[in-house]
């Protein structure tokens, strides 16, 4: 099979009638010399390019573990049920899974972008503010995990928010979206708050557990929390609800949950972002086909085996009819929630273009869900 190499010695060769022997016979091995050395050249060139593709392939190669970042909340009940049942494992195969809990959103993605966990499962904020302040390098939104399930739950004389005026609320951290959604509220009721706690209504972010505590001893006025905390805020401390954050949303949709990933974990181990959410998928499917019975004692489980306690049954039962759990993140959702971020001082205005990147999960599932024009699907 001729080549262009063939081509060119043809040409040498073809001239011998004009030129003399010795001159012939030096192109000749001229000519020679260089196919075999483009021969060796294509040879190296081949071998680098071998070696160029086993080094992308061992680069995007499952990884050796997986750091999963999640709270103990019914919110987060794909987490929990997807863990302490071994489904995200089961579906990770030789991928180590390694856990931790959080309090709320702004410390998990502290972890993330700190190189200390890969993935985490978080309220959207967070992941909002983190994409501003990284101009798009640090995490992608990669599934929706729970719509629903928080409230501003307040003392049974609290009637109407101008009551709330210096009063003191608490949230379950500074910039988190149950803090985000309170201070937003807040603000469209003509209440001012700051960040330093200062303002018309004090707002002191406060880890859950300490919220109960302090609710029951007459030291809060009211907290914007998600479930369980709500629900035991109103069933064991003789709170109401001032606010279903539901009914401040378009047909009561709003993400309470959502799961995130490192872009760096996701760009060098995608085949395990992508078992990541088959795992995510069943967790949550097992959820929304699992009888109340045998969801109550799930979730049960895992907060017995993070937290060291379990829930009444009441408690539980409250918080899973405020929440539906889902994959899709509700991307429809985030122009107001980055909106209500801004109102709050908590984040910058900001284009969050290019947050999510719904590709795996559209591959996993088999069907289309949006991203409303804010990313891949």
């Amino acid at each position: 099979m001729s080549s262009p190499h063939d081509n060119s010695t043809t040409r040498i060769v073809a001239g011998e009638n004009s030129k003399p022997k010795r001159r012939r016979t030096l192109e000749i091995g001229i000519a020679v010399g260089l196919v075999l050395l483009i021969g060796a050249g294509a040879a190296v060139a081949s071998v680098v390019a071998k070696n160029n593709e086993t080094q992308a392939a061992a680069s995007t190669s499952p990884a050796a573990e997986l750091r999963l970042g999640y709270f103990g909340n019914v919110t987060h009940a794909p987490a929990l049920v997807g863990v302490s049942k071994g489904i995200i494992a089961g579906k990770l195969g030789g991928t180590k899974l390694s856990t931790q809990i959080f309090n709320a959103g702004p410390a998990a993605v502290e972890a993330l972008n700190a190189g200390a966990i890969d993935a985490a499962y978080l309220g959207p904020n967070p992941a909002i503010n983190s994409f501003v302040q990284s101009k798009g390098a640090s995490i992608s939104i990669i599934a929706g995990a729970a719509s629903g399930g928080a409230q501003l739950v307040v003392k049974p004389g609290i009637n109407t928010a101008a009551d709330l005026k210096g009063k003191t609320l608490a949230s379950p951290q500074l910039g988190g979206t149950q803090d985000v959604a309170l201070r937003a509220w807040l603000g469209k009721q003509g209440l001012k708050t700051n960040p330093n706690g200062g303002g018309d209504v004090a707002i002191n972010p406060t880890d859950n557990a300490q919220t109960l505590k302090l609710f029951q001893d007459g030291k809060l006025d009211g907290a914007w929390l998600p479930e369980p905390w709500a629900s035991r805020l109103v069933l064991q401390a003789g709170g109401k609800v001032l606010v279903d954050e539901k009914d401040l949303w378009d047909k009561g949709q709003f993400p309470t949950t959502i799961l995130i990933v490192s872009k760096k974990f996701a760009a060098d181990h995608p085949q395990t972002v992508t078992a990541l959410l088959q795992g995510h998928e069943a967790s949550v499917n097992w959820l929304n086909t699992a009888s109340a019975a045998d969801k109550a004692a799930a979730i049960n489980a895992a907060l017995k085996a993070t937290a060291g306690s379990t829930l009444p049954a009441d408690v539980i039962d409250r918080s899973l009819k405020n929440i539906t759990f889902t994959v899709d993140p509700l991307a429809g959702t985030y122009k107001k929630l980055l909106q209500d971020g801004v109102d709050a001082g908590i984040t910058k205005p900001a284009d969050i273009n290019g947050i999510f990147d719904l590709r795996a999960l559209n591959s996993v599932t088999g069907q289309k869900t949006s991203a409303a024009g804010l990313g891949q699907e």
